[in-house]
């Protein structure tokens, strides 16, 4: 790992794979203290994986400031696909949101999470399994914050706790 950012331990590295990227993000949930942000073109089936559906689930129970935001292109296949992610926002319906982006923002391609403010996965296409992950980037992860929000602004509320949300 290279080093970057503005803290003394701050590391980046780049690597090929979903599986590694798919086990940084369950290894990453548990360090997360408060704000856990996702964009992706569609979730894969790992955020329905039991062990990820635990891992939110007592993160978003250890403070009840904790937050999961996820804007995705397509939210038709959270509804279907991640009936566990669904119970999250059913369970958490103040915590957990999740959108779909509107036309503005539908040509963003890099599908990224950040946990927090400082550590952050970033695949460089969401066609390809090149990606990074960077730890304690302050400067990196700031970055993609900025994205994030207006990616954010740029989308709507697209999976509800109520009954045609689950």
């Amino acid at each position: 790992m290279e080093q970057t950012g503005n803290l003394p331990n701050a590391e980046y590295r780049r690597f090929e794979g979903m599986r590694e990227y798919e086990a940084l993000v369950d290894g990453l949930i548990p360090q997360t203290l408060r704000t856990i942000r996702v964009f992706d073109d569609r979730l894969a089936r790992a955020w329905n994986s039991p062990e990820r559906y635990e891992a939110l689930r007592q993160f978003l129970l250890a403070n009840r400031m904790n937050r999961l935001l996820i804007v995705v292109h397509d939210a038709g296949p959270v509804e279907r696909e991640c009936p566990r992610l669904v119970d999250l926002v059913r369970q958490f319906s103040a915590a957990v949101r999740i959108h779909e982006t509107l036309s503005p923002a539908k040509n963003v391609y890099d599908p990224f999470v950040v946990f927090d403010a400082n550590h952050y996965l970033h695949r460089f296409h969401y066609r390809f399994l090149r990606a990074a992950l960077g730890t304690n980037d302050l400067v990196g992860a700031q970055q993609l914050l900025d994205r994030f929000a207006e990616i954010w602004e740029a989308s709507a509320l697209a999976v509800t706790a109520g009954p045609s949300g689950l």
